[in-house]
């Protein structure tokens, strides 16, 4: 079996013995150990296969060794060069350093020396391997966030999330599921001053009441039973960046307490600790529940306005159909990767007739099914809509022959139960076909007396 974590050094030296010294004393498990006699061998292994450090000798018989640096960072740029020569000089070592050397090293060489010195040219070469992919994530994450529409207040949207980005004042972003409020904070949060500092996104609702405290401020080592080890919470994580806690109305009101304490006093405790750490940590909460109702009895008061100093509401896909174009060509382009693909005019309009209780996240849904059963370059999506187990909410609202209008309580008791009924009473099956979090349908689950 391969290790892909084995690492790999390429020695480009004349001496013999030398090389063979250098491959006993350094090569193992984790580090492959490859030699090179001259310029132009060791060139040709670099073009064959991936070399994370080359001790390179400015010496070689066909030629000077500052001249083969260009051509074997031509083939990995991140590779690490460290020159050893048997002239020391000040003018060498600058002439190495100019040429792209990570190091310098005179013979002879100390063996111990030579081991850290390769050691922290792996080090710098991974660190520097992981901010390229945290500087790819941002940068994706960053282009994830655009809002797309101008419709049934989008364009109000926008403005206030322009707004939001000048500031680091505490974000509350409310709306239904699927509306595109976790877009909403990273567009925040990417488009502001903080765009380069880490942004940390839990769900409040995914995790069991008895870790929520533990995953948000940490703990220290022995602080209860299985507490091996000291451990960051999402605050620390998120230090001078910021932290989105979605569904924030699912929070313990004993948690409550302590988030508010942490954003009025600028510091958090790790739980078993008794000392306290001074935390930067912008705040964005979102959730898709009404909190007014909820203040005084399931959500402190002092909290919510503590959260509310910039209030962003999404309207719901329903109220602003004429954006469905809009979004339609945006996600077509990102998931037909590179195919020419047409939707034609007749499915918008027929879009434009459905309810959408899934939001935009629906529609994306939608969209990409329909793009795995096609294999011609039109997509019908509405033929999606029409098989799928869900039914319009329109379709269960009553006709008018004089019957009594159902609530909206009693229209999303009738459509969760007949989404239920569909799925035989898999309520993970459920919640995807109605295109809302688990979470959320356990809790209306138990609201409205459902089994």
């Amino acid at each position: 079996m391969s290790n892909k974590s084995r690492k790999s050094l390429l020695i480009i030296d004349d001496e013999r013995t030398f090389c063979i010294a250098v491959r006993d004393f350094l090569g193992g498990e984790d580090l492959e150990v490859l030699t090179a006699h001259s310029g132009s061998e060791g060139i040709a292994i670099c073009a064959r296969r991936s070399v994370d450090v080359v001790l390179l000798d400015q010496r070689l018989p066909d030629g000077d060794g500052h001249s083969l640096v260009p051509e074997i960072l031509k083939f990995n740029e991140q590779t690490k060069i460290i020159f050893i020569t048997a002239y020391p000089t000040f003018e060498n070592a600058i002439t190495a350093v100019r040429a792209g050397a990570h190091d310098y090293l005179s013979k002879p060489l100390d063996m111990e020396e030579l081991r850290l010195t390769v050691q922290k040219a792996l080090r710098t070469l991974a660190l520097e391997q992981v901010a390229e992919i945290h500087a790819i994530e941002q940068e994706r994450e960053s282009e994830q966030s655009i809002l797309v529409g101008k419709e049934g207040g989008l364009a109000e949207v926008a403005k206030l999330v322009e707004s939001a980005q000048r500031t680091t004042s505490p974000v509350l972003i409310t709306g239904e599921t699927g509306t595109g409020k976790n877009l909403v904070a990273k567009a925040i949060h990417y488009g502001g001053a903080l765009g380069r500092a880490p942004f940390i996104s839990v769900n409040c609702a995914s995790l069991p009441e008895n870790l929520i405290e533990t995953e948000l401020f940490g703990h220290e080592k022995g602080a209860f039973t299985g507490a091996i080890a000291a451990r960051k919470g999402m605050f620390e994580m998120a230090d001078g960046g910021t932290l989105f806690l979605d569904e924030i109305g699912e929070l313990p009101l004993h948690l409550q307490s302590k988030l508010l304490s942490a954003l009025e006093e600028g510091t958090i405790r790790r739980i078993g600790s008794m000392v306290s750490k001074p935390i930067t940590v912008r705040i964005m909460a979102a959730t898709n529940s009404d909190m007014e109702t909820a203040l005084g009895t399931r959500f402190r008061k002092d909290l919510y306005y503590r959260l509310s100093v910039v209030r962003i509401h999404i309207p719901p896909l329903r109220e602003r159909i004429g954006d469905i174009p809009l979004l339609c060509n945006y996600f077509l382009k990102r998931l037909a990767q590179g195919r020419t693909i047409t939707l034609p005019d007749s499915e918008i309009g027929l879009l434009q007739r459905y309810d959408w209780p899934g939001n935009v996240r629906e529609l994306k849904n939608v969209l990409e099914r329909s793009l795995f059963h096609s294999d011609c370059s039109e997509v019908r999506p509405s033929l999606i809509i029409g098989a799928s187990a869900m039914k319009s909410p329109r379709a269960i609202a009553p006709k008018d022959n004089g019957a009594p209008f159902k609530t909206l309580d009693e229209a999303e008791k009738e459509l969760i139960k007949q989404g239920l009924e569909q799925c035989n009473g898999n309520i993970t099956k459920t919640a995807r076909m109605l295109g809302i979090s688990l979470s959320t349908l356990k809790r209306k689950i138990k609201e409205l007396r459902l089994r």
